[in-house]
Protein backbone atom coordinates (compact mmCIF):
# COMPACT_ATOMS: atom_id res chain seq x y z
CA UNK A 1 0.00 0.00 0.00
CA UNK A 2 2.92 2.33 1.06
CA UNK A 3 4.33 1.41 -2.53
CA UNK A 4 1.93 2.26 -4.33
CA UNK A 5 0.60 6.02 -2.62
CA UNK A 6 4.57 6.37 -3.33
CA UNK A 7 4.54 5.72 -6.79
CA UNK A 8 0.96 7.71 -6.99
CA UNK A 9 2.52 10.51 -5.39
CA UNK A 10 5.50 10.28 -7.93
CA UNK A 11 3.09 10.72 -11.15
CA UNK A 12 3.58 14.36 -11.11
CA UNK A 13 1.88 14.42 -14.15
CA UNK A 14 -0.90 13.68 -13.14
CA UNK A 15 -3.63 15.77 -11.97
CA UNK A 16 -7.01 15.81 -9.84
CA UNK A 17 -9.58 17.58 -9.71
CA UNK A 18 -9.17 17.28 -5.76
CA UNK A 19 -6.34 16.60 -3.81
CA UNK A 20 -5.72 15.06 -0.38
CA UNK A 21 -5.14 18.50 2.25
CA UNK A 22 -3.15 16.70 4.90
CA UNK A 23 -0.72 14.57 2.33
CA UNK A 24 -0.44 17.87 -0.04
CA UNK A 25 1.70 19.42 3.11
CA UNK A 26 3.73 16.44 2.82
CA UNK A 27 4.92 16.91 -0.68
CA UNK A 28 2.17 14.29 -2.07
CA UNK A 29 -0.37 14.65 -4.52
CA UNK A 30 -2.95 12.16 -3.56
CA UNK A 31 -6.37 12.19 -4.96
CA UNK A 32 -9.47 13.53 -2.30
CA UNK A 33 -12.36 11.16 -2.12
CA UNK A 34 -14.00 12.74 0.45
CA UNK A 35 -14.43 16.58 2.06
CA UNK A 36 -14.37 16.36 6.16
CA UNK A 37 -16.77 18.84 7.28
CA UNK A 38 -15.54 19.71 10.69
CA UNK A 39 -11.73 19.34 9.46
CA UNK A 40 -12.30 21.64 6.59
CA UNK A 41 -10.19 19.67 4.47
CA UNK A 42 -9.69 16.77 2.00
CA UNK A 43 -8.84 13.70 2.77
CA UNK A 44 -7.53 10.98 0.52
CA UNK A 45 -8.57 6.90 1.68
CA UNK A 46 -5.61 6.78 4.03
CA UNK A 47 -6.77 10.09 5.86
CA UNK A 48 -10.44 9.43 6.10
CA UNK A 49 -9.57 5.66 7.44
CA UNK A 50 -7.33 7.72 9.95
CA UNK A 51 -10.38 8.87 11.37
CA UNK A 52 -11.79 6.07 12.80
CA UNK A 53 -8.29 5.64 14.83
CA UNK A 54 -8.48 8.55 16.86
CA UNK A 55 -11.58 9.10 19.36
CA UNK A 56 -12.19 13.25 18.54
CA UNK A 57 -12.20 12.35 14.68
CA UNK A 58 -14.42 9.22 14.56
CA UNK A 59 -17.50 11.24 14.89
CA UNK A 60 -17.01 13.60 11.47
CA UNK A 61 -18.99 14.23 8.40
CA UNK A 62 -18.04 13.67 5.57
CA UNK A 63 -19.31 14.74 1.67
CA UNK A 64 -18.55 13.49 -1.80
CA UNK A 65 -15.34 15.99 -2.89
CA UNK A 66 -17.73 17.72 -5.53
CA UNK A 67 -21.05 17.90 -3.04
CA UNK A 68 -22.16 21.41 -3.38
CA UNK A 69 -19.40 22.66 -6.37
CA UNK A 70 -19.70 24.38 -9.58
CA UNK A 71 -16.04 25.05 -10.07
CA UNK A 72 -12.82 22.37 -9.46
CA UNK A 73 -11.27 25.56 -7.42
CA UNK A 74 -11.16 23.49 -4.04
CA UNK A 75 -9.53 26.61 -2.39
CA UNK A 76 -12.12 29.33 -3.83
CA UNK A 77 -15.41 26.24 -2.97
CA UNK A 78 -15.18 25.19 0.22
CA UNK A 79 -18.16 23.39 1.17
CA UNK A 80 -20.48 25.24 3.65
CA UNK A 81 -21.51 23.35 6.15
CA UNK A 82 -22.44 23.27 10.02
CA UNK A 83 -19.85 21.97 12.25
CA UNK A 84 -21.46 22.48 15.45
CA UNK A 85 -22.30 18.85 17.61
CA UNK A 86 -25.72 18.65 19.31
CA UNK A 87 -25.30 18.67 23.09
CA UNK A 88 -28.01 16.38 23.76
CA UNK A 89 -27.37 13.51 20.42
CA UNK A 90 -23.22 13.97 20.10
CA UNK A 91 -22.71 12.15 17.27
CA UNK A 92 -25.07 14.81 15.05
CA UNK A 93 -24.58 17.90 13.57
CA UNK A 94 -26.85 21.00 13.94
CA UNK A 95 -27.63 21.23 10.60
CA UNK A 96 -31.58 20.96 10.71
CA UNK A 97 -33.68 24.71 11.80
CA UNK A 98 -36.91 25.29 12.78
CA UNK A 99 -38.44 28.10 11.62
CA UNK A 100 -41.77 28.11 13.97
CA UNK A 101 -39.27 28.14 16.86
CA UNK A 102 -36.84 29.45 15.40
CA UNK A 103 -34.26 26.98 16.63
CA UNK A 104 -31.45 24.75 15.59
CA UNK A 105 -31.10 20.88 15.69
CA UNK A 106 -29.81 17.98 14.39
CA UNK A 107 -31.70 15.22 12.54
CA UNK A 108 -32.71 13.41 15.86
CA UNK A 109 -33.99 16.65 17.68
CA UNK A 110 -36.55 17.73 15.01
CA UNK A 111 -37.49 14.09 15.09
CA UNK A 112 -38.25 14.16 18.20
CA UNK A 113 -38.75 17.49 19.45
CA UNK A 114 -40.55 19.15 16.24
CA UNK A 115 -42.37 16.59 15.19
CA UNK A 116 -45.50 18.49 15.30
CA UNK A 117 -43.88 21.73 13.76
CA UNK A 118 -45.15 22.14 10.05
CA UNK A 119 -43.08 20.08 7.69
CA UNK A 120 -43.02 23.56 5.37
CA UNK A 121 -41.29 25.24 8.32
CA UNK A 122 -38.19 22.34 8.81
CA UNK A 123 -35.20 22.89 6.98
CA UNK A 124 -31.48 21.61 5.99
CA UNK A 125 -29.25 24.42 7.15
CA UNK A 126 -27.09 24.01 3.82
CA UNK A 127 -29.48 23.69 1.04
CA UNK A 128 -31.60 26.96 2.66
CA UNK A 129 -28.35 28.61 3.36
CA UNK A 130 -29.14 31.40 1.18
CA UNK A 131 -32.30 32.26 2.12
CA UNK A 132 -31.75 31.87 5.96
CA UNK A 133 -28.30 33.39 6.49
CA UNK A 134 -28.33 36.88 7.18
CA UNK A 135 -25.10 38.42 8.47
CA UNK A 136 -26.51 41.48 9.51
CA UNK A 137 -28.38 39.52 12.25
CA UNK A 138 -25.91 37.47 13.77
CA UNK A 139 -23.68 40.65 13.90
CA UNK A 140 -27.02 42.43 16.02
CA UNK A 141 -27.25 38.81 17.86
CA UNK A 142 -23.17 38.63 18.82
CA UNK A 143 -24.02 42.75 19.88
CA UNK A 144 -26.25 41.60 22.24
CA UNK A 145 -24.50 38.62 23.59
CA UNK A 146 -21.80 41.26 23.96
CA UNK A 147 -23.66 43.53 25.98
CA UNK A 148 -24.82 40.68 27.90
CA UNK A 149 -21.71 39.45 28.84
CA UNK A 150 -21.19 42.96 30.64
CA UNK A 151 -24.18 42.86 32.24
CA UNK A 152 -23.29 39.69 33.73
CA UNK A 153 -20.01 40.66 34.87
CA UNK A 154 -21.88 43.64 36.44
CA UNK A 155 -24.38 41.04 38.67
CA UNK A 156 -21.17 39.30 39.03
CA UNK A 157 -19.53 42.21 40.70
CA UNK A 158 -22.58 42.53 43.22
CA UNK A 159 -22.69 39.21 44.37
CA UNK A 160 -19.01 40.21 45.41
CA UNK A 161 -19.80 43.37 46.80
CA UNK A 162 -22.57 41.32 48.89
CA UNK A 163 -20.19 39.06 49.93
CA UNK A 164 -17.95 41.83 51.13
CA UNK A 165 -20.81 43.65 52.64
CA UNK A 166 -21.69 40.11 54.55
CA UNK A 167 -18.35 39.83 55.90
CA UNK A 168 -17.87 43.76 56.87
CA UNK A 169 -21.61 42.93 59.01
CA UNK A 170 -20.46 39.64 60.35
CA UNK A 171 -17.05 41.05 61.97
CA UNK A 172 -19.06 43.90 63.40
CA UNK A 173 -21.68 41.75 65.20
CA UNK A 174 -18.68 39.66 66.13
CA UNK A 175 -17.01 42.62 67.68
CA UNK A 176 -20.43 43.55 69.40
CA UNK A 177 -20.96 40.29 70.78
CA UNK A 178 -17.25 40.52 72.24
CA UNK A 179 -17.46 43.52 73.96
CA UNK A 180 -21.25 42.75 75.16
CA UNK A 181 -19.63 39.60 76.86
CA UNK A 182 -16.60 41.57 78.32
CA UNK A 183 -19.36 43.39 80.43
CA UNK A 184 -21.14 40.15 81.68
CA UNK A 185 -17.47 38.32 82.44
CA UNK A 186 -17.90 34.59 83.05
CA UNK A 187 -21.34 34.14 83.51
CA UNK A 188 -22.10 35.17 80.13
CA UNK A 189 -19.57 32.39 78.32
CA UNK A 190 -21.80 29.90 77.87
CA UNK A 191 -24.22 32.12 76.20
CA UNK A 192 -22.02 34.08 73.90
CA UNK A 193 -20.80 31.05 71.92
CA UNK A 194 -24.50 30.21 71.61
CA UNK A 195 -24.84 33.34 70.01
CA UNK A 196 -21.47 33.62 68.02
CA UNK A 197 -23.38 29.97 66.20
CA UNK A 198 -26.27 31.92 65.41
CA UNK A 199 -24.19 34.53 63.28
CA UNK A 200 -21.63 31.73 61.74
CA UNK A 201 -24.85 29.80 61.04
CA UNK A 202 -26.66 32.54 58.98
CA UNK A 203 -23.89 34.13 57.50
CA UNK A 204 -22.85 30.18 56.72
CA UNK A 205 -26.14 30.42 55.03
CA UNK A 206 -26.07 33.73 53.35
CA UNK A 207 -23.14 32.93 52.20
CA UNK A 208 -24.25 29.31 50.51
CA UNK A 209 -26.88 31.22 48.86
CA UNK A 210 -24.76 34.44 47.28
CA UNK A 211 -21.92 31.98 46.66
CA UNK A 212 -24.37 29.58 44.32
CA UNK A 213 -25.66 32.91 43.01
CA UNK A 214 -22.44 33.73 41.71
CA UNK A 215 -21.15 30.15 40.35
CA UNK A 216 -24.34 30.73 38.37
CA UNK A 217 -23.61 33.66 37.18
CA UNK A 218 -19.82 32.96 36.70
CA UNK A 219 -20.75 29.61 34.62
CA UNK A 220 -23.40 31.93 32.43
CA UNK A 221 -20.42 33.99 31.82
CA UNK A 222 -18.30 31.36 30.28
CA UNK A 223 -21.32 29.99 28.50
CA UNK A 224 -21.95 33.49 26.90
CA UNK A 225 -17.69 33.81 26.08
CA UNK A 226 -17.71 30.47 24.43
CA UNK A 227 -20.51 31.04 22.23
CA UNK A 228 -18.94 34.65 21.31
CA UNK A 229 -15.48 33.25 20.42
CA UNK A 230 -17.55 30.04 18.28
CA UNK A 231 -19.65 34.13 16.59
CA UNK A 232 -16.01 34.92 15.85
CA UNK A 233 -14.53 32.21 14.63
CA UNK A 234 -17.75 31.35 12.07
CA UNK A 235 -17.36 34.46 10.33
CA UNK A 236 -16.09 32.87 7.60
CA UNK A 237 -18.71 29.96 7.53
CA UNK A 238 -22.00 31.38 6.78
CA UNK A 239 -23.80 28.31 7.71
CA UNK A 240 -21.89 27.64 11.03
CA UNK A 241 -22.04 31.62 11.82
CA UNK A 242 -26.19 31.00 11.33
CA UNK A 243 -26.00 28.00 13.65
CA UNK A 244 -23.88 29.85 16.00
CA UNK A 245 -25.79 32.98 16.24
CA UNK A 246 -28.83 31.03 16.64
CA UNK A 247 -27.06 29.19 19.68
CA UNK A 248 -25.97 32.63 20.63
CA UNK A 249 -29.43 33.85 21.07
CA UNK A 250 -30.59 30.64 22.82
CA UNK A 251 -27.78 31.59 25.46
CA UNK A 252 -29.04 34.86 25.36
CA UNK A 253 -32.53 34.03 26.35
CA UNK A 254 -31.93 31.65 28.95
CA UNK A 255 -29.30 34.54 29.95
CA UNK A 256 -31.99 36.54 30.32
CA UNK A 257 -34.40 34.77 32.32
CA UNK A 258 -31.36 33.81 34.55
CA UNK A 259 -30.89 37.15 35.00
CA UNK A 260 -34.49 38.44 35.59
CA UNK A 261 -34.10 35.95 38.26
CA UNK A 262 -31.13 37.15 39.70
CA UNK A 263 -32.05 40.53 39.31
CA UNK A 264 -35.17 40.49 41.43
CA UNK A 265 -33.34 37.79 43.98
CA UNK A 266 -30.63 41.30 43.77
CA UNK A 267 -33.32 43.99 45.05
CA UNK A 268 -32.91 43.09 48.57
CA UNK A 269 -29.28 43.66 50.64
CA UNK A 270 -28.73 41.04 53.19
CA UNK A 271 -27.34 41.65 56.70
CA UNK A 272 -26.49 40.28 60.15
CA UNK A 273 -26.97 42.39 62.80
CA UNK A 274 -26.95 41.98 66.67
CA UNK A 275 -28.86 43.37 69.24
CA UNK A 276 -28.03 44.16 73.04
CA UNK A 277 -30.11 43.45 75.80
CA UNK A 278 -29.42 45.83 78.83
CA UNK A 279 -32.12 44.02 80.86
CA UNK A 280 -29.87 40.60 80.87
CA UNK A 281 -27.81 41.35 83.83
CA UNK A 282 -31.01 40.12 85.75
CA UNK A 283 -32.09 37.08 84.33
CA UNK A 284 -28.79 36.26 82.16
CA UNK A 285 -28.45 32.80 83.70
CA UNK A 286 -31.91 31.32 82.33
CA UNK A 287 -31.27 32.59 78.91
CA UNK A 288 -30.24 30.85 75.26
CA UNK A 289 -27.95 33.93 73.86
CA UNK A 290 -26.85 37.46 75.04
CA UNK A 291 -28.61 39.09 72.10
CA UNK A 292 -30.96 38.54 69.21
CA UNK A 293 -28.99 37.25 65.98
CA UNK A 294 -31.38 38.93 63.16
CA UNK A 295 -31.17 38.52 59.42
CA UNK A 296 -32.36 41.80 57.84
CA UNK A 297 -33.20 41.74 54.37
CA UNK A 298 -33.08 45.34 53.51
CA UNK A 299 -35.04 46.97 50.46
CA UNK A 300 -32.70 49.14 47.85
CA UNK A 301 -32.30 52.62 47.72
CA UNK A 302 -35.66 52.90 45.22
CA UNK A 303 -37.92 51.77 48.13
CA UNK A 304 -39.31 54.84 50.08
CA UNK A 305 -38.50 53.97 54.48
CA UNK A 306 -42.17 53.32 56.27
CA UNK A 307 -42.58 54.67 59.38
CA UNK A 308 -43.72 51.21 61.82
CA UNK A 309 -43.60 53.08 65.44
CA UNK A 310 -42.27 56.14 67.43
CA UNK A 311 -40.88 56.68 70.93
CA UNK A 312 -39.81 59.97 72.63
CA UNK A 313 -36.51 60.30 74.69
CA UNK A 314 -36.66 62.77 77.72
CA UNK A 315 -32.94 64.30 76.80
CA UNK A 316 -33.16 66.80 80.18
CA UNK A 317 -30.44 66.36 82.21
CA UNK A 318 -29.90 67.70 85.76
CA UNK A 319 -29.24 71.19 86.36
CA UNK A 320 -30.39 72.36 82.87
CA UNK A 321 -31.34 75.84 83.58
CA UNK A 322 -33.42 76.47 80.11
CA UNK A 323 -35.56 74.32 77.88
CA UNK A 324 -33.53 71.56 75.31
CA UNK A 325 -32.48 73.44 72.09
CA UNK A 326 -30.69 70.45 70.08
CA UNK A 327 -28.79 71.59 67.60
CA UNK A 328 -27.17 68.71 66.67
CA UNK A 329 -26.80 65.01 66.85
CA UNK A 330 -25.09 61.91 65.94
CA UNK A 331 -24.67 58.33 66.77
CA UNK A 332 -21.63 57.11 68.17
CA UNK A 333 -22.23 53.13 69.02
CA UNK A 334 -25.37 50.74 68.36
CA UNK A 335 -27.37 52.59 71.26
CA UNK A 336 -25.20 55.43 71.98
CA UNK A 337 -26.33 58.97 70.99
CA UNK A 338 -24.99 62.61 71.07
CA UNK A 339 -26.96 65.53 71.08
CA UNK A 340 -25.92 69.42 71.70
CA UNK A 341 -27.91 71.66 73.32
CA UNK A 342 -27.59 75.07 72.52
CA UNK A 343 -28.78 77.08 75.36
CA UNK A 344 -27.83 74.92 78.33
CA UNK A 345 -23.87 74.94 76.66
CA UNK A 346 -23.81 70.93 76.96
CA UNK A 347 -23.20 67.58 75.30
CA UNK A 348 -25.32 64.99 76.16
CA UNK A 349 -24.71 60.89 75.63
CA UNK A 350 -28.47 59.64 75.44
CA UNK A 351 -28.28 55.25 75.80
CA UNK A 352 -30.98 54.61 73.38
CA UNK A 353 -32.14 51.15 74.78
CA UNK A 354 -32.85 52.39 78.06
CA UNK A 355 -33.96 56.15 76.62
CA UNK A 356 -32.12 58.09 79.03
CA UNK A 357 -29.15 60.44 79.71
CA UNK A 358 -26.45 58.94 81.17
CA UNK A 359 -24.21 61.39 81.25
CA UNK A 360 -23.38 65.20 79.63
CA UNK A 361 -20.72 67.49 79.67
CA UNK A 362 -20.28 71.51 80.07
CA UNK A 363 -18.47 73.69 77.21
CA UNK A 364 -17.41 77.07 76.79
CA UNK A 365 -18.98 77.83 74.11
CA UNK A 366 -22.37 77.21 72.60
CA UNK A 367 -22.03 73.84 70.83
CA UNK A 368 -24.00 73.32 67.63
CA UNK A 369 -22.84 70.72 65.29
CA UNK A 370 -21.71 67.46 65.99
CA UNK A 371 -19.43 64.71 64.71
CA UNK A 372 -17.83 61.56 65.42
CA UNK A 373 -14.21 60.88 64.73
CA UNK A 374 -13.68 57.59 66.29
CA UNK A 375 -15.53 55.27 68.88
CA UNK A 376 -13.18 57.50 71.61
CA UNK A 377 -13.36 61.38 69.82
CA UNK A 378 -16.08 64.08 68.28
CA UNK A 379 -15.58 66.90 67.38
CA UNK A 380 -18.35 70.08 67.93
CA UNK A 381 -18.90 72.90 66.07
CA UNK A 382 -19.48 76.23 68.58
CA UNK A 383 -21.37 79.39 67.71
CA UNK A 384 -20.15 81.61 70.35
CA UNK A 385 -17.59 81.94 71.20
CA UNK A 386 -16.35 80.50 67.36
CA UNK A 387 -14.47 77.67 67.68
CA UNK A 388 -14.34 73.85 66.52
CA UNK A 389 -14.05 71.52 70.11
CA UNK A 390 -12.24 68.10 70.30
CA UNK A 391 -14.04 65.99 73.42
CA UNK A 392 -12.77 62.25 74.28
CA UNK A 393 -16.15 60.51 74.94
CA UNK A 394 -13.96 56.98 76.51
CA UNK A 395 -15.84 57.01 79.93
CA UNK A 396 -16.58 60.85 80.86
CA UNK A 397 -16.90 63.08 77.77
CA UNK A 398 -13.83 65.08 78.51
CA UNK A 399 -12.91 68.44 76.22
CA UNK A 400 -9.36 67.84 74.61
CA UNK A 401 -8.21 70.76 72.13
CA UNK A 402 -9.78 73.13 70.21
CA UNK A 403 -9.22 75.39 66.94
CA UNK A 404 -10.43 79.22 67.30
CA UNK A 405 -11.76 80.06 64.30
CA UNK A 406 -13.06 83.88 63.05
CA UNK A 407 -16.53 82.97 61.96
CA UNK A 408 -19.56 81.04 63.49
CA UNK A 409 -19.35 77.31 63.57
CA UNK A 410 -22.52 75.83 62.57
CA UNK A 411 -22.56 72.57 60.95
CA UNK A 412 -19.50 70.05 60.93
CA UNK A 413 -18.19 66.63 58.84
CA UNK A 414 -15.29 65.03 58.58
CA UNK A 415 -13.56 63.63 55.33
CA UNK A 416 -10.15 62.17 54.79
CA UNK A 417 -8.70 64.15 57.63
CA UNK A 418 -10.46 67.66 56.58
CA UNK A 419 -12.50 69.47 58.31
CA UNK A 420 -15.87 70.92 56.60
CA UNK A 421 -17.63 73.61 58.28
CA UNK A 422 -20.56 76.00 57.67
CA UNK A 423 -20.73 79.14 59.29
CA UNK A 424 -24.71 79.50 58.60
CA UNK A 425 -24.82 82.12 55.84
CA UNK A 426 -22.53 81.62 52.91
CA UNK A 427 -19.70 79.61 53.11
CA UNK A 428 -18.52 76.64 53.72
CA UNK A 429 -14.64 76.08 55.20
CA UNK A 430 -12.68 73.20 54.95
CA UNK A 431 -9.68 73.28 57.20
CA UNK A 432 -7.10 70.38 58.41
CA UNK A 433 -7.24 68.48 61.53
CA UNK A 434 -4.54 71.34 63.00
CA UNK A 435 -6.81 73.90 61.88
CA UNK A 436 -5.00 75.47 58.68
CA UNK A 437 -7.63 76.72 56.27
CA UNK A 438 -7.59 74.80 52.88
CA UNK A 439 -10.20 76.82 51.30
CA UNK A 440 -13.94 78.12 51.19
CA UNK A 441 -16.76 76.52 49.39
CA UNK A 442 -19.43 79.84 48.30
CA UNK A 443 -19.90 79.73 44.72
CA UNK A 444 -21.23 77.17 41.50
CA UNK A 445 -19.32 76.72 38.38
CA UNK A 446 -20.69 79.69 37.10
CA UNK A 447 -19.68 81.79 39.94
CA UNK A 448 -23.16 82.02 41.36
CA UNK A 449 -23.64 82.21 45.10
CA UNK A 450 -24.61 78.56 46.35
CA UNK A 451 -25.70 79.25 50.28
CA UNK A 452 -28.04 81.59 51.89
CA UNK A 453 -28.26 80.46 55.05
CA UNK A 454 -26.02 77.72 55.14
CA UNK A 455 -26.89 74.60 58.16
CA UNK A 456 -25.56 70.39 58.27
CA UNK A 457 -23.50 68.57 56.32
CA UNK A 458 -23.35 64.78 55.79
CA UNK A 459 -20.82 62.87 52.96
CA UNK A 460 -22.38 59.56 50.83
CA UNK A 461 -21.42 56.52 53.18
CA UNK A 462 -18.16 56.08 49.93
CA UNK A 463 -17.27 59.70 49.78
CA UNK A 464 -18.04 60.43 46.46
CA UNK A 465 -20.90 63.04 47.22
CA UNK A 466 -21.40 65.90 50.11
CA UNK A 467 -24.60 66.69 50.82
CA UNK A 468 -24.99 70.63 52.43
CA UNK A 469 -28.39 71.86 53.56
CA UNK A 470 -29.35 75.35 53.05
CA UNK A 471 -32.60 76.94 54.93
CA UNK A 472 -33.35 78.67 51.80
CA UNK A 473 -31.82 77.47 48.53
CA UNK A 474 -32.60 73.79 50.04
CA UNK A 475 -30.16 70.65 49.55
CA UNK A 476 -26.89 71.25 47.40
CA UNK A 477 -24.94 68.04 46.06
CA UNK A 478 -21.22 68.25 45.68
CA UNK A 479 -18.70 65.66 43.96
CA UNK A 480 -15.84 63.65 46.25
CA UNK A 481 -13.45 66.71 45.01
CA UNK A 482 -15.82 70.10 45.93
CA UNK A 483 -16.89 70.28 42.75
CA UNK A 484 -20.49 71.52 42.58
CA UNK A 485 -23.09 68.98 40.86
CA UNK A 486 -26.60 70.16 41.68
CA UNK A 487 -29.36 71.34 43.94
CA UNK A 488 -32.58 69.76 45.14
CA UNK A 489 -35.43 72.33 45.70
CA UNK A 490 -39.00 70.50 46.97
CA UNK A 491 -42.35 72.04 47.75
CA UNK A 492 -42.71 69.72 50.57
CA UNK A 493 -39.56 70.75 51.70
CA UNK A 494 -39.10 73.85 53.19
CA UNK A 495 -36.51 75.49 55.65
CA UNK A 496 -33.94 72.45 55.41
CA UNK A 497 -31.69 71.99 58.65
CA UNK A 498 -30.79 68.78 59.27
CA UNK A 499 -28.95 65.85 56.96
CA UNK A 500 -28.08 62.33 57.39
CA UNK A 501 -27.59 58.95 55.27
CA UNK A 502 -28.96 55.70 55.77
CA UNK A 503 -25.66 54.40 54.28
CA UNK A 504 -27.88 52.32 51.55
CA UNK A 505 -27.80 55.00 48.83
CA UNK A 506 -30.46 57.50 51.10
CA UNK A 507 -30.60 60.67 52.52
CA UNK A 508 -32.71 61.99 54.54
CA UNK A 509 -33.42 66.13 54.72
CA UNK A 510 -35.33 67.76 57.94
CA UNK A 511 -37.89 70.05 56.98
CA UNK A 512 -38.13 72.76 59.40
CA UNK A 513 -40.13 75.14 58.32
CA UNK A 514 -42.34 72.39 56.59
CA UNK A 515 -42.28 69.79 59.97
CA UNK A 516 -41.11 66.58 58.07
CA UNK A 517 -38.64 64.39 57.22
CA UNK A 518 -37.86 63.29 52.97
CA UNK A 519 -35.90 60.92 51.96
CA UNK A 520 -33.78 60.97 48.44
CA UNK A 521 -31.23 59.21 46.75
CA UNK A 522 -27.82 60.21 46.20
CA UNK A 523 -28.50 61.12 42.55
CA UNK A 524 -30.90 63.54 44.00
CA UNK A 525 -34.46 61.97 43.26
CA UNK A 526 -37.10 62.34 45.61
CA UNK A 527 -38.26 58.76 47.20
CA UNK A 528 -41.07 60.62 49.61
CA UNK A 529 -41.64 61.93 52.42
CA UNK A 530 -41.25 59.50 55.44
CA UNK A 531 -41.47 61.42 58.65
CA UNK A 532 -44.56 63.79 58.63
CA UNK A 533 -46.05 66.74 61.38
CA UNK A 534 -48.35 64.18 62.65
CA UNK A 535 -46.10 62.14 63.31
CA UNK A 536 -44.96 64.14 66.24
CA UNK A 537 -43.26 66.40 64.50
CA UNK A 538 -41.86 69.92 65.13
CA UNK A 539 -39.13 72.11 64.01
CA UNK A 540 -37.16 69.30 63.32
CA UNK A 541 -33.73 70.67 63.39
CA UNK A 542 -31.06 67.17 63.02
CA UNK A 543 -31.01 63.95 62.07
CA UNK A 544 -29.15 60.39 62.60
CA UNK A 545 -29.70 57.32 61.38
CA UNK A 546 -29.29 53.92 62.69
CA UNK A 547 -28.53 51.38 60.38
CA UNK A 548 -28.55 48.25 62.30
CA UNK A 549 -31.92 48.93 63.83
CA UNK A 550 -33.56 51.20 61.05
CA UNK A 551 -34.10 54.05 63.74
CA UNK A 552 -34.13 57.64 62.87
CA UNK A 553 -33.29 60.17 65.31
CA UNK A 554 -34.60 63.63 65.35
CA UNK A 555 -34.48 66.40 67.86
CA UNK A 556 -36.73 69.42 67.48
CA UNK A 557 -35.89 72.65 68.35
CA UNK A 558 -36.78 74.17 71.92
CA UNK A 559 -37.89 70.65 73.17
CA UNK A 560 -37.12 68.10 75.50
CA UNK A 561 -37.87 65.69 73.60
CA UNK A 562 -35.58 63.15 71.49
CA UNK A 563 -38.07 61.64 68.48
CA UNK A 564 -37.18 57.81 67.85
CA UNK A 565 -39.02 56.43 64.58
CA UNK A 566 -38.47 53.02 63.71
CA UNK A 567 -38.23 52.70 60.05
CA UNK A 568 -39.24 49.41 57.90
Amino acid sequence: MATSEHCESLMSEETFDFICTGCDKTDKTLKAVKYCVECKVYCCQSCMDMHDWYTPLAGHSFLDVGQGYQSGNQQSSLPEFPTERCCKHEAKVLDMYCQKHDQVGCCTCMATDHKSCPYGQIFSVPDMLDTLYNLSDSQQTQRRLQQMMVSVKALSGSKESQLELLQNAKAEVMDQIAKFQNILEAILKKAADSSRKEVIEAYKNLEKDILQDKCTVDNTNIILQDADEKLKKAVTNRAQHFVCSKEAEKHIKETEQEMKKQTTEDNTDVEISFRPNNELMDYIQGLHGIGDVRVVAERKGSDLYQLKDSRDINIKSTNDAKTCRPFGCCLIHENQLLITDMDNRKVKRIDTSTMTVTDYRSLDSQPIGICCISQREVIVACYNPHNIQFVSIENKMTPTRKIDTSHICYGIAIKDDNLYVTDEKTFLYVYDMNGALLRTITNDNDGNKLFSRIRHIVFSKSGDKMFVGDADNGLVCFDGKDNYLFTIKDKDLNGVRGVCTDGRGNIFVAGYDSHNVVQYNENGKKIGVVVKQEDGLNKPHSLSFNQGQNRLFVTMLDSDVLKMYELL
